[in-house]
């Protein structure tokens, strides 16, 4: 691989997240929650290994929500119509961000609660 065509790469990867930034509300509602569980991270003074389980969750999430925004663009290019298919692959690719974003949630209690009582 050139070396030139690999940092545009990386151009266009920056794109794709400033797009979701600006034309996604749930990207920008996960962005805001990973800077408040980092907040809430650093004030309660998490372990090294509790940050790399966090920094994980919130990586995750925000690439499953990114996936999925792609997936709903994909969908939409594909079909103007409504299409009992179409709304399945969207419903099941919003249905995986909502299965990690719980277990993110659930993780996030358990790191954090017997914290703070």
């Amino acid at each position: 691989m050139k070396t030139r065509k690999f940092f545009r790469s990386f151009r266009f990867a920056a794109e794709g997240i400033g797009i979701a930034l600006k034309r996604e509300q749930n990207i920008r509602f996960h962005v805001a929650s990973a800077i408040i569980v980092s907040l809430a991270g650093w004030v309660t003074g998490l372990s090294q290994i509790e940050w790399f389980i966090v920094i994980l969750l919130i990586g995750g999430m925000i690439a499953l929500e990114l996936v999925n925004s792609a997936i709903e663009r994909v969908v939409d290019l594909a079909t103007t119509e409504i299409q009992p298919l179409a709304k399945q692959a969207k419903d099941m690719a919003a249905g995986a961000v909502l299965v990690f974003a719980t277990a993110s949630v659930i993780i996030g209690l358990i790191i954090f609660l017997p914290k703070w009582v």
